[in-house]
């Protein structure tokens, strides 16, 4: 599992929630095999984090026009460049199966 964390600038976080919700949006629809997926939007409302499990390299992710149109121009939305780490899930309750 990878965790990415960033901050967008105050001007931006409207636009970066709403990149993510459609990446979901489309998630929903084409419904990829071998994918586990979720994005939280913090309480300072600037940060946000990303949990990716895949099962498939390169994860189906990266394949959606939607995760593209996110990943476009990212660089001037972040306030706080992303970091990006391994994880291993210990458990999971009904988020992560």
């Amino acid at each position: 599992m990878t965790v990415i964390r960033y901050q967008t600038t105050p001007h931006t976080a409207e636009q970066n929630h709403q990149l993510i919700e459609q990446v979901f949006t489309q998630l929903t629809a084409q419904r990829p095999d071998g994918l586990r997926y979720a994005a939280l939007r913090l309480d300072d409302g600037v940060s946000f984090l990303h949990l990716v499990n895949s099962d498939i390299e390169p994860s189906p992710l990266t394949s959606l026009d939607a995760f593209t149109a996110f990943q476009r121009g990212l660089g001037d939305r972040i306030a706080m460049s992303p970091t990006r780490t391994a994880a291993t899930l210990i458990g999971s309750y009904q988020v992560l199966r």
